[in-house]
Parts: structure tokens; sequence; C-alpha cells
């Protein structure tokens, strides 16, 4: 199995000194894959996190070897284009590790905060991806939708290679539209809660949608979120009313979501410092 880690959201305010020390410790640590969220806004508390490519774009020159990623990127914060070539350019210049995950956006805040359309997030997805995807596999896309438009768009430079697509969604008519076009499908921790025989029955799911959009099951990786307490710190901001699977036990806890059909755990740490993803790193099985 697979094990990524994903760095702080918005649980602390940490510098850009602390973000770059946990990137390098993932690395070395034996990590597969490091995460950033992409989002802009949340409120009770008001924070906020680093934008999202930015920080790729710079960790992808501050580290080696470990695949990187949104998890997952929002394709309504940009203009399909702009974000394909956005994406384009990471896979480059990180040569070759961008994971591009992709979402159609929930928190309504964020979106109103920045003057973003939040109706029809499902449709704006569907025409948003179909240029996304065009675009990196290395098309020139003429596209005339509701929402979207391009003309006879390219990206240049021509990438070397497209990233690998990974679809973060759940609902059905997601399923629908990206599971015929994407490597990998990842569900959030608190989807499934953070159980074994959760993730077994979501993925039981995931079988029969991938079946329904006419993709073999076989062919589709899966990647799940995992909640993971380092300490009683309690430091995770968030509303998610679900137990984290204890350190000690995240070995064994692998084994068994590997076994229910996971390819990939990405972890998320509580607290997430350098120290916690170092103590992590003694126990997942790619160190």
């Amino acid at each position: 199995m697979r094990v990524g880690i994903q760095l702080p959201e918005v649980e602390y305010a940490a510098s850009r000194d602390e973000v770059a020390a946990m990137a390098r410790a993932a690395e070395e640590a034996g990590f597969h894959s490091l995460w950033v969220g992409d989002h802009l806004l949340y409120r009770d508390p008001v924070r906020g996190p680093w934008d999202a490519w930015t920080t790729l774009a710079w960790l992808a020159g501050i580290t080696e070897r470990i695949e990187l990623g949104p998890l997952v990127a929002c394709t309504a914060f940009h203009p399909p284009g702009v974000l394909a070539r956005m994406a384009a350019a990471t896979h480059e210049l990180s040569e070759g590790r961008l994971v591009l995950g992709v979402g159609c956006g929930w928190n309504e805040v964020e979106f109103r905060a920045f003057g973003l359309p939040f109706d029809h997030l499902v449709s704006r997805f569907e025409e948003a991806f179909t240029i996304v995807r065009r675009l990196l596999a290395g098309e020139n896309v003429t596209f005339r939708g509701r929402y979207h438009e391009v003309d006879d768009a390219v990206l240049l430079p021509a990438p070397t290679t497209a990233p690998k697509l990974m679809l973060g969604a759940n609902a059905p008519r997601m399923l629908s539209i990206g599971l015929p076009h994407v490597a990998s499908w990842n569900t959030w921790f608190s989807r499934y809660g953070n159980t074994v025989h959760g993730f077994a029955a979501e993925n039981a799911g995931i079988d029969t949608a991938a079946e329904r959009a006419g993709r073999d099951p076989a062919t589709l990786e899966r990647s799940a979120c995992v909640f993971v307490s380092v300490e009683s710190a309690g430091a995770r901001n968030n509303d998610e009313d679900v137990e984290p699977v204890p350190a000690e036990e995240l070995a064994a806890h692998l084994r068994a979501l590997e076994d229910a059909g996971a390819d990939e755990a990405i972890l998320v740490a509580d607290p997430i410092t350098e120290e916690s993803i170092r103590s992590l790193g003694t126990v997942i099985p790619t160190a």
C-alpha cells in the first residue's frame, strides 16, 4: 500500500520554514505522496490556507522524489484552461510527480466571499473537467458549453507527460462523470467513518458506480484519507465527528484497509508537525 500525508491546511498557521521541514521530513521518512488542501476561506473561526497551486509549485522545488497533489483541486476556482496550464506546469517542474485530484467544491462560504458562482456545481464541473482532461491529454480543444468555453486551446510548452487524475467525490452523478476517465478515486475519512468496515462498504459502492459508468472496477485505484492521532493534542480545527486511528494502531489499520481494497492511504494527522510526520514514518509500510 502507498501512504501519503496531508500538510497543514487550517489546523494552525504553519510558517514557511515549518512547511518546508514537514515536506522534507515526509520525503525522508518514506512517504509516497504529499498533499495540500485547495480552499480559500473558512469561517467560525475565520481561517484559510495558502494558495494550493503556489504551494505545490514551491514544494516541487524543495523535494525530489515524493509525489505531490491537491486534495483536491476545486475546478470552480479557476477557468478550466488556466487550471490545466497550472497543473501541466507543476507536473513538468516536478519532473512528473503531480497527481491531479479534482472535485467540484462544497464550501459555500469561500465561493460567496470570492465572488464565485455556487449554482449548478456538478454541471460546471462536468464542463470544466472535460476541458482540463482533454488539454492535459495533449489535444487542441474547442468546447462551448453553458458555463465554459475555449477556442482551439492548447497547452504550451507541450507537457512531456500528463499527470495522473484522481477524483475526490462520492455523489452518484460526480462518479458517473469522473470514473470513466480518472486513474484513481479518493474518499475523505468522514465520508466512510474512518473505519475499515466503513471503507469496505463505500468501496463496494464504487465498484457498482464504475460498472454503471462503463469502467472495469479492477482498473480503478482506490485512495482513502485516514484521520490519525499521534498524541491527544486535539489540534485539528474542524467539525468532523469521527474517532481518529491511534498511531500505535495505524500499521494494523493500514493492513486491514488494504485488505478492504485500498491502494493508497493519505494520512490526516493530529497534530500535523515535523515531529508527528517523522513519528508516523516509523510505522508506515513504505518507511
